[in-house]
């Protein structure tokens, strides 16, 4: 298994273990495909925070996972053309508050489940950089950064799976 597939395998169980998400993890294809627009605005940032807090840059996609699943829940005929979503999300309080600006004004959380998700959030972060840093990959190659982005991958797909599940999405067979 690469990286990716040991990251999506960690955090699929552990969100399945909490309730967050059913048997498979929710997704759409309008979702996955915003990835690559998204990645791009998001790695300069995401990087330039990775050495001090990792956790951090990790953990905001996830965020904005959650955020561009509520936008396709809510108003996706607005959204889907927009290539700013990313700064976007991080100009409306500056990269270090983009976590209490989605959970806040985004997914209109407060009290016990808004610190519920932090935690979830910072745990996924958190077994993502262990998974990262265990890899054996030389810090600052080629491969790092390749690594670094599947991690990102996977964790806004496990941001927009985990919002998508809480809107009532299931991945379930139809017959």
């Amino acid at each position: 298994m690469n990286i990716e597939e040991i990251v999506q395998d960690d955090l699929t169980r552990y969100l399945r273990n909490l309730g967050e998400i059913g048997g498979k993890m929710p997704e759409t294809d309008d979702i996955c495909e915003k990835w690559e627009q998204i990645s791009k605005a998001y790695i300069p940032d995401g990087i330039r925070e990775f050495s001090e807090y990792p956790t951090v840059s990790l953990g905001w996609m996830m965020y904005t996972g959650m955020a561009v699943a509520t936008f396709w829940e809510e108003d996706w005929e607005s959204w889907h053309n927009r290539d700013d979503i990313y700064q976007e999300l991080r100009s409306a309080r500056g990269f270090d508050c983009m976590d209490e600006y989605i959970r806040q004004e985004i997914l209109d959380l407060e009290g016990k489940e808004y610190d519920r998700l932090e935690l979830i959030v910072a745990e996924c972060a958190s077994r993502t950089d262990s998974i990262l840093r265990h890899a054996n990959i030389e810090p600052g190659s080629k491969e790092a950064f390749q690594a670094y982005v599947a991690c990102l991958h996977q964790l806004y797909l496990a941001g927009a799976g985990i919002q998508l599940s809480r809107m009532g999405y299931q991945m379930t067979k139809v017959n």
